[in-house]
């Protein structure tokens, strides 16, 4: 890949996936553009596979600095990086690529230190114990940001036998003792001092009735529709409530931050960008 340093005065970035039309990254971004007088930057997105990947891809010119990337192409894209953090090959998920100077593609996950961050945004630094409703891509990465600020014991809800397993070869792979549990017992999951809800919308509506008074902290990874019945529920009983337009946020404050070298990203302008966004659906 040629220099990227060649056209310095117009550079490129986009958020990739299928489907995209729904991401908010658009509107995160270029509002850190702008706040960060970058004029000649733009950020678009692009409807992308994983078949197409290796070909879009393989046409960026000099001008591209980045991608981010949603699903189904977190783990598509390893092959055709150059290399990846170590925080990306704990999960196997790259979400974030930045096109360097000498031409190399590097991998990187934002999405596990963007839960951390969002976490500490709220308080939560440490916990001795925590619960993960669900078992799927985004409930990996929950189990890694927990691999660093749990001290004890992470006990995992889900729908099959096969789906447990998975869960207790990642707690061993990231150095977390993983019990897991039926979904029919998930309300159990609320005697945590911290639950990550990681299911898709309408799955833990029903969990809503069995809040418990002076419940911890809950990171519900969904952002629309917000709140979910879960975190009204949580919120009215006085626990505290992270919810996905915090995560999103700050996992593209860090991605902002290495596509353009320019720290610290403007985190209160693009968090205020997305809710717009999300006012005007």
């Amino acid at each position: 890949m040629t220099d990227n340093q060649a056209t310095p005065a117009h550079r490129r970035a986009a958020v990739l996936g299928s489907p995209i039309a729904h991401s908010l990254s658009p509107a995160l971004h270029r509002a850190a553009y702008a706040e960060l007088g970058l004029g000649g930057w733009t950020y678009d997105r692009f409807e992308v596979d994983e078949a197409g990947l290796p070909g879009f891809i393989a046409e960026l010119g000099p001008e591209w600095a980045g991608l981010s990337l949603t699903m189904p192409l977190k783990r598509a894209v390893i092959p055709l990086l150059d290399e990846i953090t170590p925080t990306a090959s704990s999960v196997e998920a790259v979400n974030t690529v930045v096109f360097t100077a000498d031409g190399r593609r590097l991998g990187d996950n934002t999405d596990i230190p963007g839960m951390l961050a969002a976490l500490r945004e709220r308080g939560v630094q440490q916990v001795e114990r925590a619960a993960i409703l669900g078992a799927g891509a985004t409930a990996s990465s929950a189990l890694a940001a927990l691999s660093r600020i749990c001290t004890g014991e992470v006990t995992a809800y889900v729908r099959s036998d096969a789906r447990a397993a998975e869960m207790r070869g990642w707690g061993e792979r990231l150095g977390v003792t993983v019990r897991t549990a039926p979904w029919a017992d998930a309300a159990e999951a609320f005697g945590a001092p911290l639950t990550i809800a990681t299911t898709p919308a309408g799955t833990t509506d029903a969990l809503a009735a069995v809040v418990p008074d002076r419940p911890g902290t809950l990171f519900d990874v969904l952002y629309e529709p917000w709140p979910t019945a879960l975190a009204a529920a949580w919120a009215d009983r006085g626990g505290a409530v992270v919810g996905g337009l915090d995560l999103l946020v700050h996992q593209a404050v860090l991605q902002v931050e290495q596509m353009t070298g320019r720290a610290p990203a403007p985190l209160a302008a693009m968090r205020q960008a997305g809710e717009a966004a999300l006012a005007a659906r």
